[in-house]
């Protein structure tokens, strides 16, 4: 190889983008708010959809094991809710202050010199809080959340001239907990109309919304799932939340705050993207797709 080309390549290794998960990764599980947030959603799958609550926790889990979010699975299999109303219930009664600043992941992104964008399956309200609690707000390029990549499904009223027409999922609910009880059913399971994590979908369209090449980029996330799906796209993978690898993704931090060990080459870089500046936060609702 001559010397020129094998610069051309050594070049092309160059990470010129960090894609970070937001829940249990840019702040540990240890935290506490996970849980409240699964007490949540099964009290709206009790006391919203009236489903009964023997079956409610293990629906959950698996919905959420199947669908990437319990929310996506519940739509799969038919129940008609509205978005905002399941996000407000479920995040709107969150004990944020179980989170605390965290002065040394600021310092550790404010000094990176490449673009960094979290990419949640989480609402945009429940990223700004998470974020503004962690000191976080002003050290990403963007925020691509649930609204992001999903349309609103809010009905049409009078009094709400700039909703869009809701059309329920169906007129029946998929017996989901009965498919999971007989694991030798040939049932076909529905497709959820949620764009989310870790289905390819959502991963191609945060690629060309935000023009992101997954050659360059590290993908920070705590789920081996949503890190399998990044990888099969070009990601190069970084499971949060454990020292250990497991087999299919590239690296294993227990600590997301243990990134600067890990990466160094990543303060070393010499590429700084043009306009980015870490003070500049592009708006959620600027991203939002039709």
């Amino acid at each position: 190889m001559e010397n020129g080309d094998q610069f051309q390549e050594i070049s092309k290794t160059k990470y010129n983008c960090l894609l970070f998960d937001l829940d249990d990764t840019l702040y540990p599980l240890s935290s506490g708010l996970a849980e409240q947030v699964k007490k949540n959603i099964q009290e709206y799958m009790l006391q919203k959809l009236g489903i009964p609550e023997a079956k409610v926790s293990e629906l959950c889990f698996s919905l959420y094991k199947t669908y990437g979010t319990t929310m996506a699975g519940l739509k799969a299999i038919g129940f008609d809710f509205d978005y905002d109303d399941f996000h407000g219930f479920v995040h709107g009664r969150l004990p944020y202050d179980l989170l605390n600043p965290d002065p040394v992941l600021r310092g550790i992104l404010l000094n990176l010199p490449i673009r960094k964008i979290v990419f949640t399956n989480s609402d945009k309200a429940h990223a700004s809080r998470v974020l503004h609690r962690l000191g976080l707000e002003d050290c990403f390029e963007t925020i691509i959340s649930f609204e992001t990549l999903n349309s609103s499904n809010k009905l049409k009223t009078p009094d709400n001239e700039g909703g869009s027409e809701y059309k329920p999922c169906s007129t029946e609910i998929f017996d989901f907990y009965e498919y999971i009880c007989r694991p030798d059913s040939d049932a076909v399971l529905p497709r959820t109309p949620v764009v989310c994590k870790p289905f390819e979908d959502a991963f191609e369209k945060v690629f060309n919304m935000a023009d992101i090449d997954p050659q360059r980029t590290l993908f920070f996330d705590d789920s081996l799932r949503n890190l399998l799906t990044g990888k099969s796209l070009g990601l190069h993978t970084v499971l949060v939340g454990t020292s250990v690898r497991t087999t299919g993704v590239d690296h294993a931090l227990d600590s997301i705050h243990n990134m600067k060990v890990a990466f160094p080459e990543l303060w070393e870089s010499d590429e700084k993207p043009e306009s980015i500046e870490c003070s500049r936060k592009v708006s959620i609702e600027t991203s939002v797709i039709a």
